[in-house]
């Protein structure tokens, strides 16, 4: 993984091989922070990264200058990874393991950019319900902004609060306001 902006460029970060996870391809996440570039003020924001795995977004944005990011994981090596990680390059980001669903059923935290970047073997209706409790339980602020990533197998614009997508290959952004 390469960080793309920001105190960190240029820096990569070698992720254990038996790690579960489908990292955001460099090309799909300069194109989302193009976008996000023009939306955001990036230390300004509190951010919510749902399904973290080895944490590109959340270092990215970090690097950028966000300073209130939490990235959340169920998976016990992805966590103790973004710790590790964490501490060598002197990060301040809140690490939390949990399932993602107990989170975002359980948690009162607010942000203004909610990024989740789910498994894409996960069913239709796990992704419909990311923006269903996002949305529901008011986890956004106002102007808030849902993304979740997903194959371009998969549409989401049924969805009420959807606003766009993107395709970067075989990546889809989906954005939804709040």
């Amino acid at each position: 993984m390469r960080i793309v902006s920001g105190r960190l460029k240029g820096r990569r970060i070698i992720a254990p091989k038996k790690l579960p996870v489908r990292p955001t391809t460099d090309m799909a996440k300069e194109g989302l922070f193009n976008i996000l570039n023009n939306r955001i003020q990036f230390s300004d924001v509190e951010v919510i990264d749902l399904f973290a795995g080895i944490g590109s977004i959340s270092i990215e944005l970090i690097s950028r200058g966000t300073e209130r990011v939490t990235a959340v994981d169920a998976n016990y090596d992805c966590i103790k990874f973004l710790i590790k990680t964490s501490e060598e390059l002197d990060l301040d980001l809140n690490v939390i393991k949990s399932d993602v669903f107990e989170f975002l059923g359980k948690t009162s935290q607010k942000a203004d950019l909610i990024f989740a970047d789910p498994p894409y073997d996960l069913s239709l209706k796990d992704f419909e319900k990311i923006e269903d409790e996002v949305r529901s339980r008011a986890l956004l602020h106002e102007d808030g902004l849902l993304i979740i990533e997903h194959s371009k197998h998969m549409s989401l614009d049924h969805l009420q609060q959807f606003t766009e997508q993107r395709r970067y290959g075989n990546s889809v952004f989906s954005f939804f306001q709040y």
